[in-house]
């Protein structure tokens, strides 16, 4: 937001950050769950053996057939997992990126390899921190009383409990590899791309730093990140869906996947995937600025008062 208000509201530290890139990310994860949803059930189409299957077409007919057969609810199995991932994960890859690109830069201007390095370190701490509810989304958007075997889980603490009785604590970390894969990617070209585009549009005056700004950032950020996480995020989602034993590892995941379904497999959902990412980076990003600034504005308040 430029003007003098801009001016007057000093940069926001980092507890705010973590918390405001929380909030946001939350807040973005209500609105596009479905769309989550719909990816999920794209990617892993076409390794249920059962031909009773639902078959999805597109993003609208994959939320459409879920309505209709399961019900409006289904779009949203796995939200608080969603939450909790976002939380645990979002606010540290998020809000933390700032932080450790500063640390990276050591008052000297910050260059790209500072930006995906900060990407990196972020990325890969924010995996491990939140890994199980990653799993435990997944396989709650996934599963379905239609066909196939009873679904495995009644409810997120329900999943978290069972996989960790029947799977040991480290089936809540399965997928890590993958993920991390995934994540690294997302989170440099995400933030990086963010970075780079908001920097040259206020740079050379082409927009103010503010809500339009911040849209077609995120919206460019958006593209390029589910481009190239695609192959990664596909594989990851029928690893971590996986019942144990299905794939002996990642690798092997991936090459049955190539084997029996073809190239095109790994681009499953891709359009959904862009949908979901695209809005999901809008939201987020437009919500994580403001959240930023009103809440050191409120800070500024307070401390004026006092």
């Amino acid at each position: 937001m430029t003007g003098p208000t801009a001016s007057e509201v000093p940069p926001p530290t980092m507890a705010v950050k973590i918390i405001s890139a929380g909030v946001a990310a939350c807040v973005a994860d209500a609105i596009t769950f479905p769309l989550d949803t719909a990816k999920v059930r794209l990617q892993i189409q076409g390794e249920c053996p059962t031909s009773t299957a639902p078959k999805y077409k597109g993003v609208l007919g994959t939320i459409t057939t879920l309505v209709k057969t399961e019900g409006p609810v289904k779009l949203y199995s796995g939200l608080p997992a969603g939450f909790q991932r976002q939380i645990s994960s979002a606010s540290l890859r998020i809000g933390l990126y700032d932080t450790v690109q500063e640390y990276f830069t050591t008052g000297k201007e910050s260059s790209l390899g500072n930006k995906i390095s900060a990407g990196l370190t972020t990325g890969c701490v924010a995996v491990f921190i939140g890994q199980p509810t990653e799993v435990v989304k997944v396989r709650l958007q996934a599963q379905s009383h239609l066909y196939g075997p009873k679904p495995r889980y009644t409810g997120t603490y329900n999943a978290y409990r069972i996989i960790a009785t029947t799977e040991g604590l480290t089936g809540l970390w399965k997928g890590t590899t993958p993920n991390l894969a995934r994540n690294v990617i997302i989170n440099c070209t995400e933030l990086v791309t963010y970075d780079l585009m908001k920097e040259a549009l206020v740079k050379n005056q082409i927009l103010a730093d503010d809500v339009p700004c911040h849209v077609v950032s995120a919206v460019i950020a958006g593209f390029c990140t589910t481009v190239l996480s695609s192959p990664v995020d596909v594989v990851k989602t029928r690893f971590v869906n996986s019942t144990p034993g299905q794939y002996p590892s990642v690798p092997n995941c991936a090459m049955t996947m190539f084997t029996k379904e073809g190239p095109s497999a790994f681009f499953k959902g891709l359009v959904p995937s862009f949908l979901r990412l695209g809005s999901w980076n809008v939201i987020m990003f437009v919500c994580f600025e403001q959240l930023k600034r009103e809440l050191m504005k409120s800070r500024q308040t307070v401390d004026c008062a006092t």
